[in-house]
């Protein structure tokens, strides 16, 4: 994938969101630099610019070489902290005051699907993995496995239907 297309792979799921295809683009210019020693070198001052700007003063901490796939949707951008150890599948929706990331003993990361739409003020935290095509509910605290085509809510998160 060429560098404009890559830059430019999360905007059609932002549409009529402007802010959220102002943040990918920004973190896509940021990620490409993940793909090599030469990309890093010539977007190193950028890299500056993407961690003063958005993790500095917006408090969006998604680090550049985060693995995400292309469809990321993100709406409300203020609180919003990602590890970078982190994988993200295609399609993913993200909301404000969000934390993915390990538990501070084993520093393995959540692994993310398809389609997954996570809401507000939601933990995801430790070695775990959330399937395809499902829905986390705003608060959750998540730190097991959740199966594919589920709806997940509360503290601790827990599956209380199939989509």
């Amino acid at each position: 994938m060429g560098f404009i297309s890559f830059v430019f792979q999360d905007i059609a799921a932002n549409k009529g969101n402007t802010k959220g295809k102002i943040v990918a683009v920004h973190f896509r210019i940021a990620n490409y630099a993940a793909k090599g020693k030469l990309a890093k070198l010539l977007l190193f001052p950028y890299l500056i610019f993407y961690k003063i700007i958005f993790e500095w003063i917006i408090g969006l901490e998604i680090p550049y070489n985060t693995q995400i796939a292309k469809g990321l949707k993100i709406y409300h951008l203020q609180a919003l902290v990602i590890n970078k150890g982190t994988v993200i599948g295609e399609r993913v929706e993200l909301r404000h005051c969000t934390t993915i990331g390990n538990n501070g003993k084993d520093k393995t990361c959540p692994i993310i699907g398809n389609d997954v739409k996570i809401g507000s003020n939601v933990c995801i935290i430790g070695p775990i993995k959330i399937g395809d095509n499902v829905s986390i509910g705003a608060g959750a605290v998540v730190v097991k496995d959740i199966p594919a085509n589920s709806v997940a809510v509360g503290n601790p998160a827990k599956v209380i239907g199939q989509i």
